[in-house]
């Protein structure tokens, strides 16, 4: 469902978002085949890819089948995310 969530955020507008959880903190989808392609489509199409706390396209992969969150949408709702991300993350380490 992940190339139909993200023909719909193209169409429709709005984000997609698969945050990593308790129990996988690094998310489910793989970098390399579902996260890197769709965040190149997404750029390219002038919208924007990100784990929460930076471009996806910036990742470098450490193994073949690495997982990370996933943030897919406009410009400004990722960056809306990133910054909300960021003051949370910031917060919780006080």
């Amino acid at each position: 469902a992940l190339v139909a969530d993200v023909h719909n955020v193209l169409i429709n507008g709005g984000i997609y978002g698969y945050p990593g959880t308790r129990p996988n903190p690094s998310g489910k989808l793989r970098l390399l085949y579902e996260s890197c392609p769709m965040a190149m489509i997404m750029e390219q199409a002038g919208g924007a890819g990100s784990t929460g706390n930076g471009r996806i396209l910036d990742v470098m992969p450490t193994e073949i089948h690495q997982r990370i969150p996933t943030f897919l949408g406009s410009v400004e709702n990722v960056y809306e995310l990133d910054q909300f991300h960021q003051y949370y993350s910031d917060e919780n380490a006080e």
